[in-house]
């Protein structure tokens, strides 16, 4: 059998450091480009070019701001990022596969960790955030959701988790001013509008933005059912790399003690 010589196109990609760094910064929150301007330390238009390079080639994707039109935000499509690094070490030999594996319930973590997800209305991408999380989870997390007006949970929050077998009991609509004070080690801004005003909170957490879409703001009601299943979906395959960052992360952040209630 012979062996396939050709390099993966992924590996080529990454095989920059412009493309790297853009990459990095986006692997941990959604940006604008001015943002990773200043992350990375070049010029707008080369920024620009290897932003360019990635979304043809799907690694990252791009949003319009709900707050404010002109603004564009990028996110980075690390699920598809994981499939092609797969199929590369794959295509090298069949053990360096790169997929992961799932992160054991009973892994040892010095601490559980604090995480709150903000949106303005804490009725939708919240919610099901924090559901997720929770389900997801397990013994590991304290999780959190508020919101800057909060108003009631979408029903359709409550449906879409449901499918999902996730447990929706006990959610509730709740103002970020609750939790002013307590410590976190990940505030989750998961709407553009949020992320504008978000609070401080003690005790330095890291400060996340995943830029969402108000599922609920569309007026056709099978479009809207579609768009709280593709919301739910995203927020998980997002989650799922947000366990794997506190699974590393969790008891080595300096700085950070277990926070009271």
């Amino acid at each position: 059998m012979r062996a396939t010589t050709a390099l993966p196109p992924v590996l080529t990609l990454l095989d920059h450091q412009i493309r790297w760094q853009i990459l990095t910064a986006l692997a941990r929150s959604d940006r604008r480009v001015h943002e990773l301007v200043r992350v990375v330390g070049r010029p707008i238009n080369l920024v620009s070019y290897h932003l360019k390079r990635l979304k043809a080639h799907g690694l990252v994707t791009e949003r319009r701001s709900s707050a404010d039109s002109r603004a564009v935000y990028y996110s980075a499509d690390l699920g598809h990022l994981r499939v092609l690094l797969a199929a590369s070490g794959d295509a090298l030999h069949p053990s360096l596969n790169a997929n992961a594996a799932p992160i054991a319930a009973d892994a040892h973590l010095t601490r559980r960790a604090r995480v709150l997800f903000l949106c303005t209305h804490n009725s939708a991408r919240s919610q099901m955030a924090e559901a997720i999380l929770r389900h997801l989870g397990s013994e590991r997390v304290d999780v959190i959701s508020a919101g800057s007006e909060p108003s009631r949970v979408h029903p359709l929050s409550i449906e879409t988790l449901r499918a999902m077998g996730i447990e929706t009991s006990g959610l509730r609509s709740k103002s970020s001013t609750e939790f002013i004070g307590q410590r976190f080690d990940y505030v989750i801004t998961v709407c553009d509008r949020a992320r504008e005003s978000c609070p401080i909170f003690p005790g330095d957490p890291e400060r996340i933005h995943w830029s969402f879409a108000d599922p609920s703001a569309l007026e056709s009601e099978p479009e809207r059912r579609r768009a709280f299943v593709q919301t739910a979906q995203q927020l998980q395959v997002r989650i799922q790399l947000l366990l794997a960052v506190i699974q590393r992360e969790n008891g080595q952040r300096p700085g950070k003690s277990s926070p009271s209630q």
